[in-house]
């Protein structure tokens, strides 16, 4: 069915890294979740006041704001996809960042809404109406649950086509709403064939319970992608591997990769090269791997040029010397930009170290310790080091 819509409504779909295709894509999964969440909630709302069900009533309220989530998602994906400008050069795309954030406070206010007024119900603080179910409202919601898992599996599978993160939180939303009516419906059945009428109350707090959670899980999502996350591991594996196939290039380090909205990336990092080759022909080689990242993973990138010596046996030496002596207490870390300054009474060994996150000690302990250990073994060998965080 997915598929078929696409099809319909979307000429050449498939082409999904196209920003204008993008667009159509999300516009499409925004106005089609519209449509069926102001249908499933005007039709629940109508059996929720006949039935006097306070889960039912909720549920209704619940696609209510899914239908405004899509509102918010359609008008998000207006605005992403207006091209950069003087105040934002980076462009727009983050909007649907802030779109995800607004849809996970939607939610959010729906489930604390319900929690309210099922602790109202639970504890009699409210007039209760007993409910009236009948079969017509049953089958109803059997079929709402046939639709609201449709249309999860409609957001998940363009939500992924598109890498958006308004859509995969609408289809998180709709498995979630998916869930929640199914457990009203065996509610229902149960009120009407035990006349218990407090497990509609009961229901629909642990409905709320499983609202707000889905809700925080969208909101914490959405505070990663807006401060800064790391990179995914498949687009950096990416860079690597099309550098690889670069004879000139024998290392690199200090990668950062800069969200700035899905399928919106800048990249930098420092291509270690042999110092004794032709600068021109290096400088035509970083081009070319600027090029093709730019055209194969669509991802602006700047490439630093790091000049170091490979043909010295004694550099060669001390930084094997040094790599071997770090490791012994931090088998983690890994050296960079290596040179040395050879003196009369001591050398000077310059170099970055790349630690980890997991090491928490600080930077002036990490420093104290790996000047101990080189020192103990070559007293006449100071260092300077640079600590990068990675």
């Amino acid at each position: 069915m997915t598929e078929l819509l696409l099809k319909i409504f979307i000429k050449d779909y498939k082409n999904s890294s196209n920003p204008v295709i993008r667009k159509k894509c999300g516009t499409l999964a925004s106005i089609v979740g519209i449509i069926i969440n102001l249908i499933l909630s005007i039709i629940k709302l109508i059996i929720g006041i006949i039935t006097a069900s306070v889960a039912i009533t909720a549920d209704a309220l619940n696609n209510l704001s899914d239908a405004g989530a899509s509102v918010i998602s359609l008008v998000s994906f207006k605005l992403s996809a207006k091209p950069a400008d003087r105040e934002h050069p980076f462009g727009h795309a983050r909007i649907e960042y802030i779109a995800s954030m607004i849809v996970s406070f939607i939610i959010l206010l729906v489930g604390f809404e319900l929690m309210i007024d099922s602790f109202k119900g639970i504890f009699n603080l409210k007039e209760a109406t007993p409910p009236d179910f009948s079969t017509v409202s049953l089958i109803i919601l059997g079929i709402s649950i046939l639709g609201k898992l449709w249309l999860a599996l409609f957001y998940n599978k363009i939500g992924k086509k598109i890498n958006s993160g308004v859509i995969k939180a609408a289809s998180t939303d709709s498995l979630t709403d998916c869930i929640s009516t199914a457990a009203v419906l065996v509610s229902s059945i149960v009120v009407k064939l035990t006349g218990l009428e407090m497990i509609d109350a009961i229901v629909g707090m642990g409905l709320s319970m499983l609202i707000i959670y889905a809700g925080a899980k969208i909101l914490n999502e959405t505070k990663n992608s807006i401060l800064g996350e790391a990179p995914v591991e498949e687009t950096v594996d990416s860079i690597k591997r099309i550098v690889s196939e670069e004879p000139l290039v024998v290392g690199i380090h200090d990668m950062l990769v800069h969200n700035y909205g899905p399928e919106k990336y800048i990249a930098s990092f420092h291509a270690e090269v042999d110092g004794s080759n032709d600068i021109f022909e290096l400088h035509d080689s970083i081009d070319n791997l600027e090029k093709r990242i730019s055209s194969e993973l669509n991802i602006l990138c700047t490439i630093h040029l790091d000049p170091i010596v490979t043909d010295d046996e004694t550099v060669l030496s001390l930084r094997h010397f040094t790599e071997d002596t770090i490791h012994e207490i931090y088998p983690m870390i890994s050296i960079h930009d290596f040179r040395t300054v050879i003196g009369a009474t001591h050398t000077n060994l310059i170099f970055d170290i790349e630690v980890p996150f997991e090491i928490k000690e600080s930077s002036n302990e990490i420093i104290s310790r790996i000047e101990h250990q080189i020192s103990s073994k070559k007293s006449e060998c100071y260092c300077v080091i640079t600590v990068d965080r990675c």
